[in-house]
């Protein structure tokens, strides 16, 4: 039941006791930590939108919908070189589901007399329309960024680096993996060098995803060599377990990964170039693998899914790519000639 008195909280004070309580239940393995990272970012987002002395009760349903459109409209820092870049379709999801469970939560506790959310009218089209281009990269520009990525790989040594501060190595490690396998953000930076084994000649990442599920994924030849180099002469000398590491030897950051992807793609002709965040890059797994017909269900296990319907969310159409469909229609080649 909810309480009878009505507590007329702030939005940063109501905000303040809704973080503290999801990270609470960090503790007790209700969520994880990256899962409440996002909730309290989105929750600050919220705040600054909204006004912090703005009293949480006072909101009305058209103040939500000014929030998910100015939400909607607003640049994605993520993306240093693109500045113009708005935010994806997903992130808006993703911040409508943050904020409504803020409400749930505030209307369970008595901080709104009405679930604002409930009388929102803006629908996604309305945001939408702000769908950003596309977010697979194309072949040329994902193979311009690998490109860029292998050259780092082959010469780590840049003048005017000490030697403790060279990265080079360990970004192109970084943005290989991200484009050849599609790891989740949170995945890549919870990585540790234990994961990674070698079996029958093959090297395999062992990969810890969502819901407590594993999965050993084959490292490509190239990216395999690059990971050798790396742990050989790129990774710090440190007790610290993380296969990916700032200079200092502390564990990269969720939000240090976008940085070595803008830093990787400055070496990228422009003409191959598009900025691009790291789960753009595993749209462009997703969307290229199958658009080279690899099975299906192989690419649902590469990305970590449970259900291959889930792969729509992760697949852009590639320019051209129903031409060369009916090009190469399997009912129309000429048959075999029989034996």
């Amino acid at each position: 039941m909810r309480p009878a008195e009505l507590d007329r909280l702030t939005v940063v004070e109501a905000a303040d006791r809704y973080v503290e309580l999801v990270r609470a239940k960090t503790l007790t393995g209700a969520l994880s930590p990256a899962t409440a990272e996002v909730y309290a970012r989105d929750v600050a987002t919220l705040v600054a939108l909204a006004g912090e002395r703005t009293v949480l009760d006072d909101l009305t349903g058209e103040d939500v919908d000014a929030i998910l459109l100015t939400f909607a409209r607003k640049p994605d820092g993520r993306r240093t070189t693109d500045p113009g870049a708005r935010q994806s379709a997903s992130s808006q999801a993703r911040f409508r589901r943050s904020i409504s469970a803020l409400f749930k939560h505030a209307t369970l506790a008595g901080w709104v007399q009405i679930n604002p959310m409930a009388l929102a009218t803006v629908t996604a089209k309305e945001r939408g329309g702000l769908r950003p281009e596309r977010r697979a990269l194309t072949r040329e520009q994902a193979q311009g960024l690998v490109g860029a990525a292998r050259t780092l790989g082959e010469e780590p040594r840049r003048p005017g680096r000490r030697r403790d501060q060279r990265t080079e190595l360990r970004d192109a490690l970084v943005v290989l993996l991200l484009t050849a396998l599609g790891p989740r953000v949170s995945e890549l930076v919870r990585a540790n060098v234990e994961d990674f084994y070698t079996n029958d000649g093959v090297r395999y990442w062992r990969i810890f995803g969502k819901g407590g599920r594993t999965r050993d994924v084959p490292l490509p030849h190239d990216v395999a060599a690059v990971l050798e180099a790396y742990l050989q002469r790129g990774r710090p000398a440190t007790q610290d377990k993380a296969l990916l590491l700032s200079w200092r030897g502390r564990r990269l950051a969720r939000g240090d990964v976008q940085a070595v992807i803008d830093r990787v793609l400055r070496e990228v002709d422009p003409a191959q170039r598009r900025s691009v965040t790291p789960h753009g890059l595993r749209h462009t797994t997703a969307t290229h693998l199958l658009a080279d017909a690899v099975d299906m269900d192989a690419v649902r296990r590469v990305l970590g899914h449970s259900d291959l319907s889930t792969l729509g969310r992760y697949r852009d159409e590639l320019p051209g790519e129903l031409e060369v469909a009916m090009r190469a229609h399997p009912l129309l080649r000429d048959p075999k000639p029989a034996d």
